[in-house]
């Protein structure tokens, strides 16, 4: 399976809230999303949710969520995606679901990320 033919005209939502990301010491119920790994937790929040028990605090990225299902076996996805962002300079936090993949840009990339995704194929939303 092709990504790039798989990305022409797929979706990509843009979610309205600013999030934050930060190291922590203990998950957050509430975050979008929360990552425990050996030595650390991290999570991700909305912006103005972040815990007191931050340690470290990278702030003001936005999601992008492909609204599509991507099987498992599927080589690439993710490599196209950040290629197509790092050639215009921009830096991603990935993040994979069971189904889909998320990525967050920075909100001040978040123009030029849309711009290089619809070069895609991809319908933002």
């Amino acid at each position: 399976m092709n990504p790039r033919a798989f990305l022409d005209g797929g979706t990509v939502s843009v979610a309205e809230p600013t999030y934050a990301v930060c190291r922590t010491e203990e998950p957050v119920p509430e975050a979008f999303a929360t990552i425990q790994a050996e030595g650390e937790t991290t999570v991700v929040v909305e912006q103005g949710r972040v815990p007191a028990t931050a340690t470290d605090v990278s702030r003001g990225w936005r999601r992008l969520t492909f609204e599509m299902e991507l099987p498992f076996d599927f080589v690439g996805f993710l490599a196209v995606v950040a290629t197509e962002l790092a050639a215009a300079d921009v830096s991603v936090f990935a993040l994979s679901a069971y189904s889909t993949d998320h990525v967050l840009v920075r909100e001040a990339d978040l123009d030029v990320a849309i711009q290089q995704l619809e070069s895609l194929g991809c319908e933002v939303a």
